[in-house]
Parts: C-alpha cells; structure tokens; sequence
C-alpha cells in the first residue's frame, strides 16, 4: 500500500536519506524541516504518516507531536519518532507524547518498512470512518473527532495470553494499576475466550511452549469477533524477523523482551485509545445513518426510509408477487390536544402512540412517521382480513388506556382512525395503493372517528 509520507528533520541529509529509501519502496514523501511546518502540512491533510525526528531546535519533536495528538483534526495521523536517543526514558517520553512507535537511527530499513506499512494499514481504515462520521456534524451529535480525541486509553479489559508464570505475573501486576487484565496460558483456551468476552487488547506470547505464538495472532486477526482488536506481540531478540511477519499480516505493535514496564503501559495505552478512537468514529457514523432514517421525536423510521422501502417492495419482481397491505393512521382531534395543553403534550402523546403502535405491530412489519400525528404500517405478507385485525388491534389498544402528558400530571383520551388498502396486481407503484388507504382513511374521519375503514371494493 502506498502512501504520503512526511519526513520532518532539520538536517537536509537526513531528509534525503529517508526519501530515497521510501522512494524505492513506492511511498511518496514530502518534508519540513521544523516542527511549525509539520504542523501546518498535517492540518491541511496532506500526509498520511509522519516520521519525525526528535532533536530538533524550537519546537522538539515531543512538542511537536503532542500538539498533532491533542488536535481533533489531526490526531489519527500515525507518528513514528526517529531519533539517535536509545535510552527507555527517551523512548517513554515519545510514546506519552503520543508517537505510535519510536525507530532509533541507523534506521533498519526492515523495520521501518514493516511499521510505515502497518501504521498506513490502519490509517486507511480510519480515515474511511472519519468521513463517514462527519456527517454526525449535521446531525447535531457533536464533534465525533473532539471526543474521540479526548480518549484516555485507560480501564481497559485486556487479555494477556503468556505461559511463563513468572513474566505473567509481572506483566499483570503493572497492567492491573489502571486495567482489567485476564491471564490465559493455553493458547486454545485464549483464542476461545477472545471470541467470547470484549477485550479492549490482547498481549500475546510468541514463544509460548509448544505452540507458535504467531499463528495465533493470525487466527485472531482472521475472527470476525476479534478482527479489530489490536495485538501486541511479546517477542524476544530472536524473534525480530518474526515480529514483522507478524506487522506485515496486521499486527499492531510488539515489545521485546525483557519489557520495560513503563513502555509496556504506555503502547497498551496508545493501541486502547486507538482502538477507542475508531469505536468512536464508528459510533457517530452508525448514530448519523439511524438519524438519516429514523424520526427523531418518535422513534419509528422516517418518510425517506418508507418511501425507499415501499420502492424496493414495488421495484422487485418477486416482492411483487406477495401479498402486501398497508396502514395509515391519524389520531382524532390531534390539534386539539395542542391546543388544550400545549405542544409538549402533544409531543408526549405522539411518542406513547408510536410505542403502543409498535407494541401491537409484527416484527417484520415496518411503522414509519408519514407526517404531522398520522404514522403508515407496511404489512408485508399480510391479505386484508390479517390488515383489518391487526389495525382494530391498534385501534382498542390506543383508545383503551389514556395518555400521560405533562410529566405524568394529567392524562388525555386519545383515539385513533385507520384507513387500509392491500396491493393490487394494477398498481403501478407505491403511490396508488397508499391513495386507497388514504381514501379508506378519510372515510373513517367522515363516519365519526374511532373506527378502521379499509379499501372499496
């Protein structure tokens, strides 16, 4: 996968050096040779991963990407640290700053390919999301990126899959003083109860006796449940062309052996807050797509989704062969209601009315707002008797109990009149078969309210 990658540095040679390698392997690179320059690149989108050096003058590379990880607009842009500090503190500082990983220089040319390549993997998903999780803004859900950023990667549920006694026990006890942590030793019994439980973030063993650690990292990536759950690989020296076999296949980040606790805490906690910043992205999107279908104020499904659903219904050949009936329902003297204890009550009375349609409804059955106090059920499979029953059913429930308003002081008698209408081979679209009920409807109206009238004959 190719990708834009900016290289900031403040010495000319090293940036070149850089280029050159990514430029063999097909990434394309831009640079900035100070940290305000970097900044201004990654705000206008025109990156896809930074690799940054840390020593630079003015504004080091720890300032410069904890600024990218505390702004919304560019907080899912991967930072990997490149710098000729090697000591644990150096490496800690850079990953409380925020950084996703941190290559210490002579750069391997392996593992720098390796992690710009998984790193880029994972952007690519997340920037689909943040697209798609924008629209939330007209929605009126908030800013998704605003909160998502503000993700602590804490209290997770993490599940440690290690048979040396020993290194679980340690590994656990510095996870447990901000997180849940499962011990699982067999990696059969692990992959198991991955599958189950909601575990934030596996820490898997690559030397575990008997079995290859990394092929269960590939069977986690590969199950539905755990696809997106991110994996840290602990791996010893050895292991190194291992563990990018392993980031090549999707594995998100490693820690070599003997782990330092400080380390660990800070990638578990930069891969949950990863982790949760994308549940978040893909929460405002899911809430964004129900709002695009579903009524607010009642909670039944909107005229756009009805009139696409009546679409597919009318457009498929097979659907048009089954038998379908539809409802439209119109609560008496609804204005009146507004009128004798304001709109609050009315709206209060709406949704109980949507309720109690729902309640007597099928599950294969669609209920939509058609507009104002009236509400259409679609009743696929259903002849006209099953649509007459159904209707008289909604029509006693609605009249039989009064409505609370008002915060439960005072209650309103409502009623409720139904037109019905059944497809006919003659119709042409949705359209003509809603008109019959409407007509069936107004019939009801005429003869006294309170009452289910259907199609003439």
């Amino acid at each position: 996968m190719s990708a834009r990658v900016l290289i900031v540095d403040d010495l000319f040679p090293n940036v070149r050096l850089l280029e050159t390698k990514l430029g063999l392997e097909y990434f394309d690179t831009l640079a900035a040779m100070n940290g305000r320059d970097a900044i201004a690149i990654c705000e206008k989108g025109l990156c896809d991963l930074v690799l940054l050096d840390v020593m630079m003058p003015g504004m080091d590379g720890f300032e410069v990407c904890r600024h990218l990880k505390n702004n919304p607009l560019t907080a899912h842009i991967p930072v990997v640290m490149v710098t000729a500090l090697d000591q644990p503190a150096d490496r800690l500082r850079g990953l409380d700053a925020g950084a996703d990983d941190f290559l210490t220089k002579p750069v391997d040319d392996t593992a720098l390919f390796s992690r710009v390549r998984s790193l880029v993997r994972l952007k690519a998903v997340t920037d689909e999301l943040r697209q798609r999780a924008l629209a939330s803004r007209e929605f009126g859900i908030g800013d998704p990126l605003a909160l998502a950023t503000a993700e602590t990667g804490l209290d997770a549920r993490i599940l440690l899959i290690e048979d040396r006694p020993g290194s679980a026990e340690r590994l656990a006890g510095a996870l447990r003083q901000h997180h849940v942590v499962t011990v699982e030793p067999d990696p059969q019994a692990a992959l198991h109860l991955a599958a189950e439980a909601p575990f934030d973030l596996a820490l898997v063993s690559l030397d575990l006796a008997g079995f290859d650690g990394l092929r269960l990292c590939s069977q986690l990536r590969s199950l539905d449940r755990t696809r997106t759950m991110p994996l840290i690989m602990l791996a010893e020296e050895h292991d190194r062309a291992r563990v990018v076999r392993g980031l090549d296949f999707g594995v998100h980040d490693f820690l070599m052996r003997p782990v330092d606790r400080n380390e660990l805490m800070a990638r578990v906690r930069t891969q949950v807050k990863r982790k949760r910043f994308t549940e978040a992205l893909r929460g405002a999107m899911q809430a964004s797509l129900q709002m695009a279908v579903i009524d607010a104020l009642t909670g039944l499904h909107n005229r756009r989704y009805l009139d696409n659903h009546l679409g597919t219904l009318f457009g498929d050949e097979a659907a048009r062969r089954a038998q379908l009936s539809v409802l439209i329902l119109d609560i008496d003297h609804f204005k009146g209601i507004n009128d004798s204890f304001g709109h609050e009550a009315g709206d209060e009375v709406l949704r109980g009315f949507a309720e109690r349609v729902r309640q007597h409804t099928r599950p294969i059955d669609i209920v939509a707002r058609y507009g104002g106090e009236e509400v259409v059920v679609i009743l696929p499979e259903a002849g006209l008797g099953e649509a007459q029953g159904i209707a008289e059913r909604i029509r006693e429930r609605v009249e039989a109990v009064p409505f609370s308003v008002l915060g439960a002081t005072r209650t309103v008698p409502v009623t409720v009149s139904i037109g019905v209408a059944v497809r006919r081979g003659e119709d042409l679209c949705a359209a003509d078969m809603l008109r019959r009920a409407d007509l069936a409807l107004y019939r009801a109206k005429a003869a006294g309210r309170n009452r289910v009238e259907s199609q003439a004959a």
